[in-house]
């Protein structure tokens, strides 16, 4: 069933691409680039809001292969529709105004911190998550009602994250496809302990997020041959939203909220650039720790050509991978 699912929506997401391409082009769908990343010039006017294709796939395979009855699962879906449809509202404004800022800064936190509240409640409530967290290396820690801010900001950590990794061709894509591959591996394991335990409402939890995850990977591999350096097509906030909260979804909704910041590092160095270089500019009148931030930004003003940023940000989650499968319990 796993390998019928990820072949569905590869095909599916390769297909979607395929036809959106020309559709984006003819309604000049065309992203504005910022003026002062001028290594990203000649890419003014490539057709963005391409994650419609893959949030598409997504949505109807996780349907079809994924068992809807459990709550965490349809959850997900809905979640990630929801931040899908944000995205959309940001890029559409961005295309309609042909400016880079869609919605504004407050309106993004309002609509992210409420659904992420939202989430936080849920999954405490939910017998399979509950207020219980597994520990990298160790086992697992019981927090009360802490599990909801908890929860609440890994949320909105991981959906920012993941939208400020998106600043190259590919390099969102590639590191949530190899952050999917990582926890479907983490989850493997999970499961079997799972069911020595007896835990069967929360083994079929994990084992349905085991197919969403393996579906993420196909529909991104698919799109990554259009994505990918030399893009055709980007994801958009519609694609990288959507992706950010299916990251969260997936690690909460199994109890693996602390795994992010070790198998999600390249989502962590991506909001921690931008942290400090806004803190140390402010406090230091002007003067900057990178020569851009994101991270990725500073590692192409250094010379570096975006396949090789990619590749060193797949190589970063899958050694936090191995480390994790290797050493954790």
């Amino acid at each position: 069933m796993t390998a019928i699912a990820f072949i569905t929506a590869f095909a599916l997401s390769l297909a979607l691409t395929a036809a959106l391409l020309p559709l984006l082009k003819k309604l000049k769908a065309g992203q504005s680039i910022l003026q002062y990343v001028t290594e990203h010039s000649s890419k003014q006017g490539t057709p963005t809001m391409g994650g419609i294709a893959f949030i598409v796939a997504v949505t109807i395979c996780a349907c079809l292969f994924c068992n809807t009855s459990i709550r965490s699962t349809a959850v997900a879906i809905a979640v990630f529709a929801a931040y899908g449809a944000t995205g959309f509202l940001d890029d559409f404004i961005k295309i309609k105004l042909h400016r880079n800022q869609g919605l504004y800064a407050y309106q993004k936190i309002v609509v992210q911190l409420a659904i992420a509240v939202i989430v936080a409640f849920y999954a405490k409530g939910d017998m399979a998550i509950g207020d219980r967290l597994r520990i990298p290396f160790g086992r697992e820690i019981t927090l009360g009602w802490w599990i909801v801010p908890l929860t609440a900001f890994v949320f909105l950590a991981c959906t920012n994250g993941v939208n400020l990794t998106d600043g190259i061709d590919g390099l969102a894509a590639s590191s949530t496809c190899c952050f999917m591959s990582g926890l479907y591996l983490l989850l493997k394991r999970e499961a079997a302990t799972l069911e020595e335990r007896g835990e069967t409402l929360a083994l079929s939890s994990v084992k349905d997020v085991q197919t969403l995850c393996v579906i993420c990977m196909a529909a991104l591999l698919a799109f990554l041959l259009f994505n990918a350096n030399d893009a055709k097509v980007f994801m958009g906030d519609t694609g990288s939203l959507a992706l950010g909260a299916m990251v969260a979804c997936t690690a909460i909704f199994t109890r693996m909220s602390l795994f992010i910041p070790l198998l999600g590092l390249v989502f962590v160095i991506s909001c921690l650039s931008v942290i400090v270089q806004v803190v140390y500019f402010k406090l230091t009148a002007g003067k900057r720790v990178f020569l851009m931030a994101p991270f990725h930004h500073h590692l192409q003003k250094k010379g570096w050509s975006e396949t090789r940023i990619c590749v060193l940000y797949c190589c970063i989650t899958l050694v936090a991978t191995a480390i994790l499968v290797g050493f954790g319990e």
